[in-house]
């Protein structure tokens, strides 16, 4: 079961793991909120979750970017 949830994890771009740590609320946790309200609502949280998966991997290209430059 834990490699099935790392594949899904690395696959997922870590949404859920970074939000659970930032907020200190379980990673399972805001999964499950994700399904229900994607099922709830047709979908539209998948847009709010690439948005965040956006947003994730930009700030990671600016401190690889910033790293870069001071070093």
């Amino acid at each position: 079961m834990e490699r099935i949830q790392l594949f899904f994890e690395n696959q997922a771009f870590g949404v859920c793991t970074k939000l659970g740590e930032k907020l200190d609320i379980s990673t399972s946790s805001i999964r499950l909120f994700f399904i229900y309200a994607s099922f709830l609502t047709f979908g539209s949280p998948v847009i709010v979750y690439f948005g965040l998966a956006w947003l994730i991997n930009i700030r990671k290209h600016w401190r690889r970017q910033k790293a870069v430059w001071y070093n």
